[in-house]
């Protein structure tokens, strides 16, 4: 498994109408709440009227953003230098690669989305991708784990520790769609000393009816938001050692410096859990 780069994915390569344009993405809609371009208008539609009924949903997806850098970090400080990144969305600035490679240049990292737009800026970046840089990207989704896991030994080594990471995705999956179960099967492939990074949207900060219209826009979209409390979000992290400071809201995280004006306002939940 020495150094690969980006994966071609010619036999699944999208076309067009793969990439619903009409419908509003989740992935896009995220991409527009962080200032990118890689957006179409029905996107940007359904994003301001998330925006409207609750401003702080920028404040939010900043603040995740920012948590994935400083777990990521976290995480390769700490020696672990596999990522199984899943739901990582369209890629913008400070990726978990780029961040990752910052830390430990050999760390392993593997993408999986199931949006085939995500393949499509896959195919842009490999033209750019450093041959040292060990990361490929994978279609694939997250209620279907065993698939996943089949993938992932085929390209990390299972048998040093790995950090899954669950960013802003678990809020995607239904509750008939057996998210815990999802959860307790990625991890439970993993060896010792691999880690959880997770957040999750809920409305614990929310007016109802800021919450009520971001599941309005959402069921029109490509996935529905299902915020949850905090109660329902810790149990993910069943059975692991959740590290110092615990299960807090984003921007407490470990926090680089002072935390934000407004940080009570965000509407998330993100911890790390270590597998002993």
């Amino acid at each position: 498994m020495e150094g690969f780069d980006w994966m071609t994915h010619d036999e699944h390569r999208p076309t067009p109408a793969d990439l619903r344009t009409d419908v509003p993405s989740t992935a896009r809609m995220y991409d527009y709440f962080l200032g990118g371009k890689d957006n179409f208008e029905v996107d940007r539609r359904a994003a301001e009227k998330v925006i409207q009924a609750f401003p702080a949903i920028l404040d939010t997806t900043r603040a995740n953003r920012a948590f994935l850098g400083r777990a990521v970090r976290f995480a390769a400080g700490q020696g672990v230098v596999q990522f199984l990144d899943i739901g990582t969305g369209i890629p913008t600035q400070a990726n978990t690669d780029q961040v990752a490679h910052a830390v430990a240049p050999d760390a392993r990292v593997l993408y999986v989305d199931n949006d085939p737009i995500v393949l499509r800026h896959a195919d842009a970046l490999m033209a750019q991708a450093d041959g040292r840089k060990r990361t490929r990207v994978l279609l694939g989704d997250l209620r279907e784990p065993a698939a996943i896991l089949a993938e992932a030994r085929q390209l990390l080594d299972f048998s040093q520790p790995v950090a899954l990471m669950l960013v802003a995705i678990l809020h995607f999956v239904k509750d008939e769609e057996h998210p815990r179960e999802i959860v307790r099967t990625l991890v439970d492939a993993l060896p010792s000393g691999s880690m959880l990074i997770l957040s999750h949207a809920t409305g614990d900060f929310m007016p109802d009816a800021s919450v009520q219209v971001h599941r309005a826009v959402y069921d029109r979209a490509t996935s529905p938001f299902i915020d949850r409390p905090r109660a329902e979000v810790a149990a993910f992290f069943d059975g692991l050692e959740l590290v110092e400071p615990g299960l807090v809201q984003l921007p407490w995280w470990r926090p680089d410096g002072p935390v934000p004006e407004g940080s009570e306002r965000v509407s998330g939940w993100a911890g790390v859990g270590v597998k002993r």
